[in-house]
């Protein structure tokens, strides 16, 4: 591969020490593949509602406006990705968030988005989960 820049720019301990500190490829899929999941935006949508805590599977498709058929199928995708789990009740499920980690990438991505699009930047809707 022809580099665009020669010299480097970075000393060969620099470019050394960066090389190991990179994410590893099994690393770096994952967390394509975890954005790839988060690019639906009824997916988002549920997990906004589940960072207020603990919802069953009808309340979820009444909070975002879906069919029940619709948000089992979603949380379907989500549990895979391990960011939401599940708590049988009898006959009913129970959803909420994997873990904390989820409410921050919220979070960080409603913050991020609010300050490129030049909007004020404010706390995003979210609540945490037990507030």
């Amino acid at each position: 591969m022809r580099r665009s820049c020669e010299p480097s720019h970075l000393s060969p301990h620099a470019g050394a020490a960066r090389r190991r500190r990179r994410l590893t490829g099994a690393i770096v899929e994952a967390i394509a593949e975890t954005f790839r999941v988060l690019g639906d935006p009824t997916r988002v949508r549920i997990l906004d509602a589940l960072a207020g805590g603990e919802l069953c599977v009808c309340d979820i498709a009444g909070l975002v406006s879906i069919s029940e058929s619709a948000a089992s199928h979603q949380l379907r995708l989500l549990r895979g990705m391990r960011l939401v789990r599940p708590r049988r009740a009898g006959r009913q499920v129970f959803y909420t968030l994997d873990d904390q980690h989820i409410v921050e990438l919220l979070k960080l991505s409603a913050s991020h988005v609010q300050e490129t699009a030049g909007a004020p930047v404010h706390e995003p809707h979210l609540v945490e989960a037990g507030s």
